[in-house]
Formats: C-alpha cells, structure tokens, sequence
C-alpha cells in the first residue's frame, strides 16, 4: 500500500466517538464526494510511493483551508494554481494556506516539498463554536475529551510512513505545548520543533515575512 493510499484511508476512517461539550460541531469534511476527490488527486500526485515523510503538526482543519478541501493548509486557490489540481470549490483563499505555499515554493516548490514533507494536524477533525473556528485546546472540557482521539490519531499518522526521530510543530504556544506533554506521555518522538504558525505570521509579523520563511525553511532542513 503507497503512502497515498493509507493517507486516503486514514481520512475516511476519522470519526469521534467522545461527547463533546453541546456547543461544540466537528468540522469532517472527508464525509464529502468532492472533498474526497481532491484528496485522492493531491495524494496520489505528491504521496503515490512507500517512501517515508518528515511530518509537520498543524492544529486542526479550520473552516476555509483543510475544512474545504480536507488538504492541511490547502485552500482551493492554492490546490488549483500552486498543485496543479482543478476543483469547483469557492476560490476563497486563506491566510495560513498563502504562507505555507510561499514556504513551499521557497524549499524548492510542492513536488519537492511534499517528497520530504507530510502536514498532518494534532487533531486531524476541525471544530466550530457559533459557526466560528474553534481549536482542539480552546477549551479544557474538549481538550480532556478529546484526548483519546488525538493519541490514537498520532499514532496513525505516525504510521503512514513518518520519520520519529523529530517532528514540526505548527505554533510555538499552546499547540506545541500540548504536543511536548503528549510527547513526555507516550514518547512517539525523539524531538520536537517548534515553528511559526503561519496565522501569527501573515496576521501580526508580515513586516518580517521574508526573514522567517528564510529562517523556517533552514528549521526545516536541518
């Protein structure tokens, strides 16, 4: 089985079995036809070998990247004209997803970038609190459901094919924080590492983004 293949399947198996606080939605776009054709074509273009990936940690999908296209910080726009992969979804583009593409396109572009790299999430399913984003760490009653569902999904992802000798994490706060005590848990990592979040980038420090993609692109290839 190729990498593409038992990413494809990872996605289509992600389901929550834990009660979650009643204002709480799951965002799961991999229950949708097309979300899952997009999958499969940006899988099986970038992953179509048994060759093993660094992997990167975001936090979870969020409404207008991964939550539309079921792709870690893959708007529509950036699946189209950065991956080569026609789709009918919205254009909408999407702050994170611009910065890890103009991080990609500085290692070398997406065939390159995608041959070393694998962006997976702490929690691989999005959350929504009043129709706005919500992240896995937002609240300490979800965070302690959850719990389960995210060790088991490290796991998984862990055995698509990843390196464990060291991984990225996506956000050098609570993201990272919750992953290091995970990490001091169940020693699934010899290393973690930290880099910006591409948000806190494009949204508070843009006047620097020239530095820290050079900087974060160097993290990355050590």
């Amino acid at each position: 089985m190729t990498f593409a293949e038992r990413t494809l399947k990872f996605y289509l198996s992600l389901h929550i079995d834990a009660a979650l606080p009643e204002e709480i939605e799951v965002l799961n776009p991999y229950k949708e036809e097309a979300v899952m054709e997009a999958c499969a074509s940006f899988y099986k273009k970038y992953y179509n070998d048994e060759e093993g990936r660094r992997i990167i940690f975001g936090i979870n999908p969020g409404r207008f990247g991964a939550g539309i296209t079921g792709i870690p910080f893959t708007d529509p726009v950036r699946l189209e004209e950065n991956c080569g992969i026609p789709n009918e979804f919205r254009k909408r583009s999407e702050l994170s997803s611009e910065f890890v593409y103009l991080l990609i396109e500085q290692m070398g572009g997406p065939e390159h970038f995608y041959r070393h790299y694998f962006i997976g999430a702490v929690s691989p399913l999005g959350f929504m609190k009043n129709g706005k984003n919500f992240n896995y760490y937002d609240s300490a009653e979800l965070t302690r459901a959850l719990k389960p569902f995210i060790i088991h999904n490290l796991a998984e992802q862990i055995g698509l094919g990843i390196n464990s000798r060291k991984c990225y994490c996506l956000g050098q706060g609570k993201n990272y924080e919750y992953l290091q005590q995970i990490n001091t848990e169940l020693a699934l990592f010899d290393e973690i590492i930290a880099i910006p979040h591409p948000r806190w980038v494009m949204q508070y420090n843009r006047k620097n983004l020239k530095q820290i993609l050079r900087d974060t692109s160097r993290i990355l290839t050590l």
